[in-house]
């Protein structure tokens, strides 16, 4: 289940709950559920029965209870809690991580919205890679912007991607342009400077309120953001071209248990916990990125974009690490291989499609 799905889900109980008359509020066009702000809280969480009390006239758990009698049960839902003031706390069900990898891959570039109008050339072969788009122009977006504030024009152009991406439902003011801090670079003369790909995500980055900062000259290394997204595309490439030569492919399916002695992050052995926590978070961030790509629409900012598809080559590593999807040595490609695999492709497409949204491209090799 996604948080689309989720969202969905709780919008009928409300729904339902209105219509039987257990709750006398305006049912609301649409409900986010995010990831909890901490670990132990579910999968996801919602504030919708805060946003009812008032209308409701009624204690936000009072409304947080009538929906979670509602909720219990409900396909792919294994628990709902209350918590706090009045949160709705979600776990799912132990099959909702391999059913949002099969929806990942069944759905490619489509995964997170539509392939957008005028995607931009994305390095990749698409006789051998699903995730790969025929590469086109990209196009003009309708807004007139000064050709010397290369920021503005390539936000401009990003937004319209992600406006065909993000379809009615999640799109803005289409033609509305955000408030940018000025950036006056030549557009052509930054290219020179810095590569088509480096150029367009330093002036993506920022928020629209912060300034662009350009680096003397791009940084073909793990410290630069946008090379370890890039990084983290071609090193799920890779993956698949050894799984080949190996004789397997994926099926998504239980990953099985992490490897032993591996490092985390912060340099401490990494136990069963941190190495779960490191699998939770990289399905969570697969889950949100149709819902990122939606708010990145709505509020105008393509950084948003940017910065989800940094968590998710950082998360990619990081579960990479201790799951790793080939075998090792003489070891046979068992299921737990498969199911790995099929995982690090679903990380892969939705690194593909960001990058498309982006203007940016998702490099076979680096």
């Amino acid at each position: 289940m996604t948080p689309a799905e989720l969202s969905r889900t709780v919008l009928r109980s409300v729904r339902g709950a209105v219509e039987e008359q257990e709750l006398s509020v305006a049912v609301p066009a649409r409900i986010v559920v995010q990831p909890p702000p901490r670990p132990g809280c579910g999968d996801y969480a919602s504030n919708v029965a805060l946003q009812l009390a008032q209308q409701a006239g009624r204690p936000a758990r009072e409304v947080a209870e009538i929906l979670r009698k509602r909720l219990s049960g409900s396909a792919g839902i294994a628990r709902v809690e209350i918590a706090g003031p009045g949160f709705l706390n979600f776990t799912l069900g132990d099959g909702a991580q391999v059913a949002l990898v099969r929806e990942v891959l069944a759905r490619g570039d489509g995964y997170g919205g539509g392939p957008a109008a005028g995607q931009s050339p994305v390095a990749t072969d698409p006789a051998a890679d699903p995730v790969a788009a025929p590469a086109t122009a990209p196009a003009a977006h309708p807004t007139t912007v000064p050709a010397s504030n290369a920021r503005a024009a390539v936000v401009a152009e990003a937004l319209a991607r992600i406006d065909a991406a993000a379809g009615p439902g999640g799109r803005g003011v289409a033609d509305e342009q955000p408030v940018l801090v000025p950036a006056p670079y030549d557009l052509a003369a930054l290219i020179a400077r810095l590569g088509v790909d480096e150029a367009r995500w330093v002036l993506l980055r920022p928020a629209a309120q912060d300034p662009v900062r350009v680096p003397e000259r791009p940084v073909q290394r793990e410290s630069n953001p946008r090379f370890r997204v890039q990084y983290a595309y071609a090193r799920a490439r890779a993956l698949g071209r050894h799984a080949r030569e190996l004789g397997f492919g994926s099926e998504p399916g239980d990953v099985g248990a992490p490897v032993r002695g591996r490092v985390a992050d912060d340099g401490s052995s990494d136990g069963a916990g941190s190495a779960a926590q490191a699998l939770k978070s990289f399905h969570t961030l697969l889950a949100t990125y149709p819902s990122v790509v939606e708010s990145a629409a709505r509020l105008r900012a393509p950084d948003r974009v940017v910065r989800h598809l940094e968590a998710t080559a950082d998360a990619f590593f990081r579960w990479h690490d201790v799951y790793p999807p080939l075998p090792v040595g003489e070891q046979k490609p068992l299921a737990v291989h498969r199911a790995r695999l099929a995982l690090a492709e679903a990380g892969r497409t939705v690194l593909a499609n960001g990058l498309r949204l982006l203007g940016i491209s998702a490099p076979e090799h680096l």
